[in-house]
C-alpha cells in the first residue's frame, strides 16, 4: 500500500466512514480524491416529466409528444442525454420512463428540454435515444442504425423550456412548472409563443439515504514492528468488476494495539453499491512513510457482515499468496469481529434544501497595496475594458452562480479589507457598495458592480487581516441563529497574500466553527501561500484559538486560484466540494431536522 495515506498528521485519522461524513462527501486525502474522480459522490436524483395544454399539431388527432432532456455546457453547447417514451394522442402527457441524474452541488447543471410530436410511422421504433444507438453499433452496421435512429428533425417541433437542476430540487415539493415555449423561426429575435407548461418533478433515490453504522475490532493480530506492538487500521474497499477494488473509508489508526477496537464506521449503501456487494476490508500496520504493511484481509458483504454481528463470532484473517507461489490463502489466527451492526435512513443535504433551509453567500475582498495599481494591466484588480475577466471576477461569478440558486433573495453582504476609504483611515472591513448602513446587494451582478465602483473610491492599503471580515460574517450568522433562522452562510474571502494576524484569523474560525458557516478562501496572485493551508485542516489537525479552544469542526477551505486555471477540476469545483459535508456536520451535531 506505498505512499497511500502517508502524512502523518492526516494519515492516522479516520477517512470516508466517520460520522460526519456519512451520506456525503469524505473528509480528505486519497480516498476522496479516488473517489471524487470516478464519480462516485453526489446524490443520484430521479427527474419525471409531465405537460399540460401542448400544441396540437395533428389534424385528425391530437398530438403524439415525445420530451428530449439536454445538459447545457457554459458555452451553451447542448448534449442529448435522455428521451422519454412517445404517449399517444395527448395533450397532457405524463411520461413514464425516469431520467437518473447525479447532483452535483459544486457545479451548477443547466437543463434544455425539447417537446415533439412524433410521427405515426415511427411510433414502433425501438431505438430512441442517441446513448440507445450508440450501445448498439455492437450489433448493427452504421447504414442500418441510420435506418433505425428517431431523427429528431423528421418530427414536429412544439416547444422548448430550461432550467438549473438546483432549481428542481430546493423546491418544497421538488416540482418546477415551466413555460413551454416556440418561435416560429429561431432566427428573428421577439418574444416566443408560449404553448404549454412542462413540470419537472426530482426525488432522491433512497439509496443515498441508507446508512450503515458498524464497530469493527480484531482480536490477535500479528506482530510487525521489531520492538513495539502494531498500529493497526482498516481501509474498506469497494471491489468491482473490472479493475482494481475501490477504496470507501479507512478508520483511525490505534497505536500499540493487537485487539483494536475502532471508532464506529458508517458507510451509505450509495458508497458500498448492494448489500450485497462484496466488501475488502483490509488490516494494515500503520507507517508514516506510507508503505503500510499488510496483516491481513477478508472479503466480506454487509450482509455477510450482518450475519457475523447477529452470530456473535468472528472471520479469520488471511493473507494472499506471494508472487511466484500457487498455494492457497494463508488463513491467521487473527480474527475480525463486528460488535455493532445497524442501517437507517439519515437525512441528506437535499432534504434540508427542500425542507426549509438556505445558503446565504457573503463576500470579502482584499484591497491591500500588493495587489497593484488597479489602473494599470499588471494589477491583480485591474479591469480590462475588452471585457475579460481579472481573477477577482472570475472567483465571484464562478462561486456566486452556484450559490445564488440556494439563496431566495439573493441579497448578498459583501465587504472589502485593507483599504483606506475616502477621507478615513484605513478599514479591515467596509462595505463594498460604500453604504455607511448596510451591506447588502442585489444578486451576483450587485457585488460585480460594487467591486468595480470600490476600485475607484478607495486607496490600496494594509496590512492583511482576515479576523474582522470573519467576525463580522459569524455576527450575521449569530443574529440569524438567534432569531431561529434556518440559513446556513457561506463566506468567501479572495485574497492576494498570506495573512498577517494568523492567530487573531485562528481565534475569529474556531469561535465561528459553533455557528451555521464555513468559509471559503481563494489565494490569487503569485504570493506563496504555503502558511494559508495552516487554516484549511484537511491535512491536519483542528485549528486551535490562544486560549487553548480547539475548533469543533473544520469550516475553511482554502486553494490558490492558479493551481486549478488550467486542471480538469474549476476553482468552484475544489472550492465547494466540501460545503455539503460542512453543513451536514453542523446540522447532525445540534440535532436539527429538515422541515419534511
Amino acid at each position: 500500500m506505498g505512499n497511500c495515506f502517508s502524512d502523518v498528521a492526516g494519515g492516522r485519522a479516520a477517512v470516508g466512514g466517520s460520522a460526519a461524513a456519512a451520506s456525503a462527501a469524505a473528509g480528505n486525502d486519497a480516498v476522496d480524491h479516488f473517489l471524487k474522480s470516478r464519480g462516485l459522490y453526489g446524490s443520484q436524483i430521479e427527474l419525471s416529466f409531465s405537460a399540460t395544454n401542448m400544441r396540437d399539431r395533428d389534424v385528425l388527432s391530437k398530438s403524439d409528444p415525445m420530451l428530449v432532456v439536454y445538459t447545457k455546457g457554459r458555452d451553451g453547447t447542448l448534449t442529448e442525454a435522455f428521451r422519454t417514451e412517445v404517449v399517444l394522442n395527448s395533450l397532457n402527457p405524463t411520461w413514464i420512463a425516469k431520467h437518473t441524474i447525479t447532483f452535483q452541488f459544486e457545479v451548477v447543471q443547466s437543463l434544455e428540454f425539447h417537446a415533439y410530436d412524433v410521427d405515426t410511422q415511427f411510433h414502433n421504433m425501438d431505438v430512441k435515444s442517441v446513448e440507445d444507438a450508440r450501445k448498439l453499433l455492437i450489433n448493427y452496421s452504421k447504414d442500418t442504425m441510420k435506418h433505425r435512429m428517431l431523427k429528431l428533425e423528421e418530427q414536429q417541433f412544439l416547444g422548448e423550456a430550461s432550467c438549473v437542476l438546483s432549481e428542481v430540487v430546493t423546491r418544497p415539493s421538488r416540482s418546477l412548472t415551466l413555460d413551454l415555449v416556440y418561435r416560429e423561426d429561431p432566427m428573428v429575435s421577439g418574444n416566443p409563443r408560449r404553448c404549454g407548461q412542462l413540470i419537472v418533478h426530482a426525488e432522491e433515490c433512497i439509496s443515498s439515504k441508507t446508512t450503515t453504522e458498524m464497530i469493527l475490532k480484531c482480536s490477535n493480530l500479528e506482530y510487525k514492528d521489531l520492538f513495539s506492538r502494531s498500529d493497526p487500521f482498516l481501509l474498506i474497499s469497494k471491489i468491482v468488476e473490472v479493475g482494481v477494488p475501490i477504496p470507501v473509508c479507512k478508520t483511525e489508526v490505534l497505536k500499540n494495539d493487537h485487539h483494536p477496537v475502532w471508532k464506529p464506521v458508517f458507510l451509505s449503501i450509495q458508497q458500498v453499491g448492494s448489500k450485497e456487494n462484496p466488501l475488502m476490508i483490509e488490516c494494515f500496520n500503520f507507517s508514516s512513510s506510507g508503505k503500510h504493511d499488510l496483516i491481513g484481509k477478508v472479503q466480506k458483504s454487509l450482509a455477510d457482515l450482518e450475519k457475523l454481528h447477529s452470530s456473535g463470532e468472528g472471520e479469520h484473517l488471511f493473507l494472499p499468496p506471494t508472487a511466484g507461489n500457487n498455494y492457497q490463502n494463508k488463513e491467521l489466527k487473527s480474527q475480525i469481529f463486528v460488535e455493532k451492526f445497524s442501517q437507517s435512513s439519515r437525512h441528506t443535504f437535499l432534504d434540508y434544501l427542500t425542507g426549509g433551509c438556505e445558503l446565504n453567500f457573503m463576500v470579502a475582498i482584499d484591497f491591500t497595496a500588493s495587489n497593484g495599481n488597479p489602473r494599470l494591466p499588471d494589477s491583480l484588480h485591474y479591469v480590462d475594458p475588452s471585457g475579460r475577466l481579472n481573477a477577482y471576477q472570475r472567483a465571484i461569478i464562478e462561486v456566486g452562480e452556484v450559490l445564488q440558486f440556494y439563496d431566495s433573495d439573493k441579497r448578498f453582504p459583501a465587504w472589502g479589507f485593507g483599504a483606506r476609504p475616502i477621507d478615513g483611515p484605513v478599514s479591515h472591513c467596509f462595505n463594498l457598495n460604500g453604504s455607511n448602513n448596510h451591506c447588502e446587494v442585489d444578486g451576483v451582478q450587485g457585488i460585480m458592480i460594487a467591486y468595480t465602483s470600490a476600485l475607484y473610491n478607495v486607496s490600496l492599503a494594509g496590512p492583511t487581516l482576515f479576523g474582522p471580515v470573519i467576525s463580522n460574517a459569524a455576527l450575521i450568522a449569530s443574529q440569524s441563529l438567534a432569531n431561529g433562522g434556518r440559513k446556513y452562510f457561506v463566506l468567501l474571502i479572495i485574497t492576494d497574500g498570506v495573512v498577517t494576524d494568523l492567530q487573531e484569523t485562528k481565534d475569529a474560525i474556531v469561535k465561528a466553527s459553533d455557528l451555521p458557516l464555513s468559509i471559503l478562501i481563494v489565494g490569487v496572485g503569485g504570493a506563496d501561500f504555503k502558511e494559508m493551508e495552516i487554516l484549511d485542516a484537511d491535512k491536519g489537525d483542528r485549528l486551535e484559538s490562544s486560549t487553548g479552544r480547539v475548533a469543533s469542526r473544520d469550516i475553511v477551505q482554502f486553494i490558490p486560484f492558479r493551481d486549478v486555471q488550467s486542471g480538469e477540476i474549476s476553482v468552484v469545483q475544489a472550492l465547494l466540494a466540501e460545503l455539503p459535508t460542512q453543513f451536514l456536520s453542523y446540522m447532525r451535531s445540534r440535532n436539527i431536522q429538515p422541515n419534511m
